[in-house]
């Protein structure tokens, strides 16, 4: 009994620790004060400043957020379809080989982040490649494509590999096979390999400190790092991140109750 009354208590204050920071922003986003923690009265003036792209500074912060989504979505599609085929690869092989392959793919998702930035950054100088967009996104790629394939492996590990055998069998070519039937079957591990890359992209710092370049291209957090260094943080930062938070909790409740929809209609359709 004492056992469970500590779990709780302990899952509690770790959810404490956790969520106060994220929801003492939320409070103060409807506060006119500059200062962060500063109460001056209830306003949304953040949000229509935010909205409307009147605020201080509005320009190199909406460019942030453009270029942080378009690089995000960019790496997460390249990530996902890299992802899965270097999943199934690693799937078909056997022995020594697959235990290798498998190793080398937890690497870069062990390596701190500073390491990985650091050395893309002397590769991308030894290449002559002019650092930008492309190499940030393929910077991301990198970091990305990892967590897709641990997303993919359990979905090709749980499905029936004689799926793909008939469909050869019946007349299917390699590509109409890969298209009608593993892509199917595969789809909830893409998805969610997608959304894993997707966020590491968004919050990604380090490596894209380091392979950004001169040109003055500035994600979000490397905008937020900025800003921070000459002494503060803009305001609408604050109405940005509780909308972000709100978003990324909605899609979250979104597709966990999807899931248990399907759930629920697959156990029906058992009994």
């Amino acid at each position: 009994m004492m056992k469970k009354v500590f779990a709780k208590v302990y899952i509690w204050i770790l959810l404490v620790i956790l969520y106060t920071p994220l929801v003492f922003i939320a409070v103060c986003s409807f506060t006119e004060s500059k200062v962060l923690g500063s109460w001056s009265g209830f306003s949304t003036k953040l949000y229509r400043n935010l909205l409307t792209g009147n605020m201080q500074g509005e320009a190199s912060l909406l460019a942030a957020v453009e270029n942080t989504l378009l690089i995000a979505i960019a790496a997460a599609i390249l990530s996902t379809l890299l992802g899965t085929i270097a999943a199934i690869g690693i799937h078909n092989l056997k022995g020594k080989y697959r235990k290798a392959i498998v190793f080398t793919n937890n690497i870069p998702m062990i390596n701190p982040d500073i390491i990985t930035g650091v050395s893309l950054f002397l590769l991308f100088v030894f290449l002559h490649i002019s650092q930008g967009y492309l190499t940030v996104i393929l910077a991301h790629v990198t970091f990305g494509t990892p967590y897709v394939v641990l997303s993919v492996m359990p979905r090709l590990q749980q499905m029936n590999p004689n799926i793909y055998e008939a469909a050869l069998d019946l007349g299917a070519t390699p590509g109409q096979a890969l298209r009608k039937v593993l892509i199917p079957e595969l789809r909830p591990g893409m998805i969610s390999g997608f959304i894993l890359a997707f966020t590491m992209s968004l919050d990604d710092f380090a490596v894209t400190f380091f392979t950004r370049g001169t040109i003055g291209l500035d994600t979000l957090s490397t905008y937020i790092y900025t800003d921070a260094r000459k002494g503060g943080l803009t305001p609408e930062l604050r109405p940005l991140m509780t909308l972000i938070f709100v978003i990324i909790l909605a899609l979250l409740v979104i597709i966990n109750v999807r899931k248990e929809k399907q759930a629920k209609k697959l156990q029906s359709i058992q009994k």
